[in-house]
């Protein structure tokens, strides 16, 4: 029998950095974390305008773009430890009965049924173009002509250029979001691999120290 291949050969990232998702075929990828809008509340013309300016501003963009709903699992355990924390210092003894109360409640709830946040996520690509045979066999020529950088020179720059473009889409994305009343902030890499440690571990409660809520 074959041994199981690690969970890391089935994931086609190969890094996170610089704000950015780096996947195994070179493309780069950013996560901006979206703020809701009551869509129900609004007027019919309200929605209309919404809809009709989200539309405009997909129409806009020369590159695709992913929405996603991620349901997240909350972990109360911090609250409730500050929560018996405020009752041990609590000098009124009918104030720390109903704040043990409150805790035991919030303690059995939980148990039964788990808490679940709502985050929208928008994912804004950038894939830089393949070298053809062409453009290699040209590249090749003129390496001759001129002095040869560094391999991991060129790298660096190449990576810096195609931050650089996936950085214009990102701003294009956030203010054609603005105009709808939409708030969206790209994620940092502690708060990206947060989310996809949550994506593949959905069985788990998530991890402690991080939230990307707060955003």
């Amino acid at each position: 029998m074959e041994p199981a291949l690690p969970t890391q050969k089935f994931v086609d990232i190969k890094n996170v950095k610089d704000g950015a998702v780096y996947l195994k075929n070179n493309g780069l990828r950013k996560i901006l974390i979206v703020s809701g809008v009551n869509f129900d509340l609004k007027s019919e013309a309200e929605q209309s305008l919404i809809l009709n300016t989200f539309q405009n501003m997909l129409n806009s963009l020369d590159f695709s773009i992913q929405f996603f709903v991620h349901s997240r699992k909350i972990n109360v355990d911090e609250y409730l430890a500050n929560m018996s924390t405020k009752k041990e210092k609590e000098p009124n003894e009918l104030l720390k009965i109903q704040i043990e109360e409150y805790v035991e409640f919030i303690r059995s709830f939980v148990q039964e049924n788990s808490i679940i946040s709502k985050a929208f996520f928008a994912i804004v690509p950038y894939d830089p173009q393949p070298i053809t045979s062409q453009t290699r066999g040209f590249l090749n020529t003129f390496k001759t002509l001129v002095k040869k950088p560094s391999t991991n020179k060129v790298e660096e720059e190449n990576t810096q250029k195609n931050l650089e473009q996936l950085d214009h889409r990102v701003n294009q994305v956030i203010d054609g979001l603005e105009q709808i009343g939409l708030r969206a902030v790209p994620l940092e890499d502690d708060e990206i691999t947060e989310l996809f440690y949550n994506l593949y571990n959905p069985q788990l409660v998530e991890k402690k120290g991080l939230n990307i809520a707060e955003k």
